[in-house]
């Protein structure tokens, strides 16, 4: 079984920090890229890559730029296609090693809503996506409710400086509460990893800078219906962040997209439910290697 291997990595004029998973020896499935969601980190797919370990199937997850350990944003310039840059260098770098030389590209959140704007490339080696309570699909109201969350408050109406332990303590209070429809289940090591960026007050203030630039560029970032390739979308069905409604625009507007919803899940399915997510992408990554087989089955039979 392969392990996880953390490396940094240069991407669209980012350098990163990566979590790769090499395929098994003989693998003909498509390489998976990962994509996490606003203020997360790569760490957040370690549960489901552990599981995509054991099938043997290949895969990199990135810090996008201005979160976990990636270089910091440009300021001056729009942030959207600056994450648009490096995942569109993540998703051919990754494409290059992969058995089918194409990727699944799979993203949570603001990961969603980046598979979703690039899959409408349709020059890009994409061979299917897979968002995961995309964002970008309503009004953003996801930004408000974090700045809204008691334990942010908390943290920025402090009249003294917090030590960093207090502040992790805060964050992962807010993770907890927002992103889990069960929040005294999450393992610790989880939300270790989400607070690990968070170190003082000034971190809280300049990633809820970085939400408020992004409130105008989220509103309405898509063409969906230039979207050709399969679309399976999954979402929790006690998503307190992104209303699961929001999946009708993606059925309603791209042909091949699907929705499974998870029961009793929260934001991050692929922390809550790890085993289900990594099911439903394996059984979808599979099918791609399967359909052009069958095609060709049945262009023999003809002949």
């Amino acid at each position: 079984m392969a392990s996880i291997q953390e490396r940094r990595l240069g991407l669209g004029g980012f350098e990163t920090r990566t979590l790769e998973l090499s395929p098994a020896p003989g693998a003909r499935e498509p390489t998976l890229v990962l994509i996490h969601g606003f203020s997360d980190s790569a760490d957040t797919w370690r549960p489901l890559m552990r599981l995509l370990a054991v099938e043997g199937r290949g895969a990199l997850a990135i810090d996008l730029p201005g979160f976990g350990q990636a270089d910091r944003l440009a300021r001056d310039r729009p942030i959207l296609p600056q994450l648009d840059r490096c995942v569109v260098a993540a998703v051919e770098h990754a494409a290059a090693a992969s058995p089918t030389r194409t990727v699944v590209l799979c993203g949570n959140s603001l990961g969603g809503c980046e598979a979703l704007r690039l899959a409408q490339r349709s020059a890009l080696p994409i061979e299917a996506i897979v968002p995961i309570a995309p964002a970008g699909l309503d009004l953003a109201g996801w930004i408000g409710i974090i700045e809204g969350a008691w334990a942010v408050q908390s943290i920025l109406r402090s009249p003294l400086p917090l030590p960093e332990f207090a502040v992790r303590q805060l964050v992962g209070q807010a993770y907890r509460q927002l992103g889990s429809a069960h929040p005294g289940d999450l393992e610790p090591e989880v939300v270790a990893a989400f607070t690990r960026s968070f170190r003082s007050k000034r971190d809280v203030v300049r990633l809820l800078g970085t939400a408020r630039t992004l409130r105008s560029e989220i509103r309405d970032p898509f063409q969906l219906e230039w979207i050709a390739c399969p679309v399976l979308v999954i979402w929790g069905d006690r998503d307190r962040l992104v209303s699961v409604a929001g999946a009708k625009r993606i059925l309603d507007q791209v042909p091949q997209a699907r929705l499974e919803v998870i029961e009793r899940c929260g934001h991050c399915p692929q922390v809550e439910y790890p085993e289900r997510v990594a099911e439903l992408i394996s059984e979808f990554a599979s099918a791609r290697v399967a359909a052009p087989a069958a095609q060709v089955s049945r262009a023999a039979e003809r002949s």
